[in-house]
């Protein structure tokens, strides 16, 4: 294989793993704040506000977790900087 099927091979690899890790991890992690957050309000139901609040906080920064696992992938399939460093090293070979 030549070195562009190999960055091909690993970049849709290492995207595939990426987008699949990076969308189960922070699925379960909303799961497990939305559990803990119920527990909470049914403890504490005076408290709602401050927990829903801190709540949404919460899940938000766990979803820009996997909005950056899917960014990544995109970069890695889309916008591969190593296919361009290997083009470039391509074209000085044939240059020479």
């Amino acid at each position: 294989m030549d070195s562009m099927t190999i960055i091909a091979v690993v970049s849709i690899a290492t995207a595939g793993i990426t987008t699949g890790i990076g969308c189960m991890m922070p699925a379960m992690g909303e799961g497990k704040a939305v559990s803990s957050a119920l527990t909470a309000l049914a403890q504490q139901p005076d408290a709602s506000a401050t927990i829903t609040r801190t709540l949404f906080v919460g899940l938000a920064m766990i979803e820009s977790t996997a909005i950056y696992c899917f960014v990544v992938s995109m970069i890695l399939i889309f916008a591969n900087p190593f296919w361009n460093h290997v083009i470039a090293g391509a074209a000085q070979a044939a240059g020479k």
